[in-house]
């Protein structure tokens, strides 16, 4: 079951991983049952029929995992040519068959280990206390121990070791990548933030953006857009560096553009280029964006270690920028969006709360590839309306909240769009919007007919198994642009253009716009 396709395709390594960890549960789900057979002190088969189940259930797995290899460069294929990557040379058999088996073997060895911990324990235990207590204290006991040798020793090990060297990627500077000369920007000698303390990603969302010239060409005039970034560096807390900032946003004229966009980075600090420049080309450069670093972890690492404080940054920066803007003339201030992808959505959404802005509220956000925890995306997408599936759903007619992704969707809604927007943009093929825990026991509702157009026929659920490919999709899988987790800066053009409406675009010029940018990627 574990070779069937899922979201994106896969190689032979990682499809071993997976089948590897699918035979450990199948084989734990096997000792369970066995276990409440004889809990329950039901018959058993004579030894001599146990020996021809055996044999038969030997060849009918055999016979069943040949078949499924058969099938299953076919399966990955289909995947490919939906988000247009090439066939693939194969499923390398042996390489699934080593990998599933040494996983499988490592992993029964552990339980087996546990086991005999359990067992030690509880029975020197039964000397003492009543047999059911000491098998209460001895599985406490052997939990405790293998929790403290993951998490204290191999698990602390390990994040040591990733910490050490995303915080030297992250002081990395490159050469070539000088701060800005004119006092007028962020990083430059006037700036109040400081050009090697923004790290590496903030250095580059500064150096790397278009210019009036670059954007000019597209749209006949333009200015140079107004980015600021706050990184990890600039000051100890994340309240000092909202403050300081709002106060470079402020030296900077941020607050004199028609546009500001309040951008929460991914785990990294990275600011999607494709998300940030299509805006700016659409609003001709008179924009400004600023963005706080909270980590320098990759996002899911950065989840599972500084959860709380990237929520703390992100809702640091929006009431400090928030906060001042709302002081501001309603009629001279500038229109304020949110925006986030991926980690950055998740911690875009937590930033604020509907009931402190609702007097007052800014004018939308476009969260990107939003984690299945987002409880925003999860409590629209389970309330949607009637009839609009998971993967693109509808809710309350597009009145406040739309999705999209690169076959439309924006404009969709049955009820006019209302000033405060919210757009989603996530792909169908994305596991990281599409990935739950409860796949181990129930059926997705986005696998439901009609599908996305990106996803595969030939994906079927079943228990464990599809929890497992998802999980392994969201951390191994690597989608071509405009699929998957990888989001082209055409989908935002369109994103930005449904949400914010800016003037003077027709679908020629937008054609042009995605088309330019496309190249700018390439560079």
């Amino acid at each position: 079951m574990s070779l069937t396709p899922s979201l994106i395709p896969r190689e032979g390594v990682v499809q071993g991983v997976i089948s590897g960890v699918a035979l450990a549960a199948g084989y734990g789900v096997g000792v369970l049952l066995l276990w409440l057979w004889k809990f329950f002190e039901l018959p058993s088969a004579s030894a001599r029929t146990q020996r021809y189940l055996r044999l038969a259930a030997g060849v009918m797995c055999g016979l069943l995992a040949l078949g499924f290899l058969w099938q299953a460069n076919n399966w990955q294929n289909s995947v490919r040519a939906l988000i247009g990557l090439e066939a693939g040379p194969g499923v390398r058999p042996l390489t699934i068959a080593l990998v599933a088996a040494l996983l499988f073997l490592l992993i029964l060895l552990l339980g087996k280990l546990f086991r005999r911990l359990f067992h030690l324990v509880s029975g020197k235990l039964a000397r003492r206390v009543p047999s059911r207590i000491s098998i209460v204290l001895g599985l406490l006991a052997a939990f405790w121990l293998f929790w403290a040798v993951i998490n204290d020793v191999l698990l602390s090990a390990a994040l040591h070791t990733v910490d050490g060297i995303y915080q030297r990627l992250d002081a990395k500077i490159v050469p070539d990548m000088k701060p800005p000369s004119d006092p007028g920007k962020a990083g430059s000698a006037a700036s109040l933030l400081r050009w090697n303390d923004m790290g590496h990603q903030g250095r580059r969302y500064l150096a790397l953006g278009p210019t009036s010239d670059d954007i000019a060409k597209v749209t006949g005039t333009a200015k140079d857009p107004i980015r600021v970034y706050a990184g990890l560096n600039a000051a100890d807390s994340p309240d000092e560096r909202a403050h300081l900032a709002l106060e470079e946003l402020k030296r900077v004229g941020g607050f004199d553009r028609p546009v500001l966009v309040l951008i929460t980075p991914t785990g990294t600090g990275w600011v999607d280029p494709g998300a940030i420049n299509s805006v700016e080309y659409l609003f001709a450069g008179d924009i400004a964006s600023v963005a706080a670093q909270y980590s320098y972890l990759p996002s899911p690492i950065a989840l599972m270690t500084q959860d709380a404080y990237g929520r703390e940054t992100a809702e640091a920066l929006f009431d400090s920028i928030y906060g001042y803007w709302r002081t501001l003339p309603k009629a001279s201030r500038p229109k304020l969006y949110l925006f986030g992808l991926s980690l950055g959505a998740l911690n875009s959404d937590r930033s604020f709360d509907f009931f402190d802005i609702i007097d007052d509220p800014f004018h939308g956000a476009l969260w990107t590839g939003p984690p299945f925890r987002s409880d925003t995306w999860r409590e629209v997408t389970a309330e949607r309306d009637a009839g609009s599936p998971a993967w693109l759903p509808q809710f309350h007619g597009g009145a406040m909240v739309r999705f999209g992704n690169h076959f439309g969707g924006y404009d969709k809604g049955t009820e006019p769009w209302g000033r405060f927007r919210i757009a989603y943009l996530q792909h169908g093929s994305d596991p990281i919007v599409f990935f739950e825990p409860q796949a181990a026991y129930r059926r997705p509702a986005w696998m439901q007919k009609p599908r996305a157009q990106d996803v595969s026929p030939d994906l079927e659920w079943y228990p464990i198994v599809t929890m497992l490919q998802l999980a392994m999709d969201m951390h191994a899988g690597i989608a071509p642009m405009g699929y998957g987790h990888s989001y082209a800066p055409g989908d935002y053009v369109d994103a930005w253009y449904h949400l914010t409406e800016p003037e003077g675009w027709d679908e020629r010029k937008l054609k042009k716009l995605k088309e330019n940018l496309l190249q700018w990627n390439k560079r």
